[in-house]
């Protein structure tokens, strides 16, 4: 995933750098019409989707480089032509980027940044912690909460961890369409913040780590808390429960991670950033 702490980084190594970008996308492709990645001599940032495509367009650019060129385009064919079986066609433009041109494509990277979809983790337990090392190579916002301070230290993942005693304060507050998963270390507050998430009414995905049997608890307590207003058929829990039965937490984090992104790339939930044709979640 670009993100755009990471395009600073590779932009500031102070090596020459071409953009690609796929400006035209014909038929079936592997990526969409405004994905870029970025190429130097030695290093690569991003992808356009792999590939004899992407292996074409990345000897296309250090030509470039080699040669001095500023730009030269690319009309590439996703057949047999060159060991691919797409059936599309994809323009390519490379460009060798000046400092406006790096700027502009931080520029870009921050738009798409603020669009991504929220992803909240409500416990930095064990599962927590997974889950918080999976979602970060996701296109989504993910923020680790959790009002233990020992827990939040043992987070390794590069997401925000807020310190909060009152996390339902940020379930509150979360943008239309963000995804909660519920995973804190009491079965009460689980309840109290999942049935803050249900109450909202426009999360994209409501998960809660336990049982049938802590789902029908929670039902339960729906009833005599919530009136019975509780959108209960939105609540997903088990979470994960489409897969295994192995309670592994890196194992429990896919089936999660996998349920949650989805959700959100499901329509209505998934948004195209700025100038693209993707869903969100699949900008680079």
């Amino acid at each position: 995933m670009t993100t755009p702490r990471r395009l600073h980084d590779f932009l500031s190594a102070g090596a020459p750098v071409v953009a690609l970008q796929l400006t035209r996308v014909r038929g079936s492709s592997p990526r969409g019409e405004g994905t870029e990645m970025f190429v130097s001599a030695d290093a690569l940032h991003g992808t356009i989707g792999g590939g004899q495509l992407e292996h074409r367009a990345i000897a296309a650019a250090r030509e470039l480089l080699a040669a001095g060129d500023t730009t030269v385009t690319l009309d590439l064919p996703l057949g047999p032509e060159i060991g691919q079986c797409c059936g599309g066609r994809v323009e390519v433009t490379l460009t060798l980027l000046a400092a406006a041109g790096r700027q502009a494509a931080l520029d870009r990277a921050n738009a798409e940044q603020r669009l991504l979809p929220h992803v909240y983790i409500l416990g930095a337990g064990h599962v927590g912690r997974a889950l918080a090392d999976q979602f970060q190579h996701m296109p989504v916002q993910t923020i680790v909460i959790d009002p233990r301070a020992d827990e939040l230290a043992q987070v390794r993942a590069d997401v925000d961890c807020r310190l909060s005693v009152l996390p339902e304060h940020d379930i509150h507050t979360a943008p239309p369409g963000s995804a909660f998963i519920v995973l804190t270390h009491d079965h009460g507050l689980d309840f109290l913040l999942t049935s803050a998430a249900l109450g909202r009414g426009d999360a994209a995905y409501v998960g809660m780590i336990g049982s049938a049997t802590k789902r029908a608890s929670f039902l339960s307590w729906g009833k005599q808390n919530c009136d019975g207003t509780l959108p209960i058929a939105q609540l997903n829990c088990p979470i994960g429960a489409g897969g295994s039965r192995d309670k592994r937490p890196a194992v429990i984090a896919a089936l999660v991670v996998a349920e949650v992104i989805t959700a959100l790339t499901s329509e209505p939930a998934a948004t195209a950033p700025l100038g693209a044709t993707e869903p969100s979640l699949a900008a680079q």
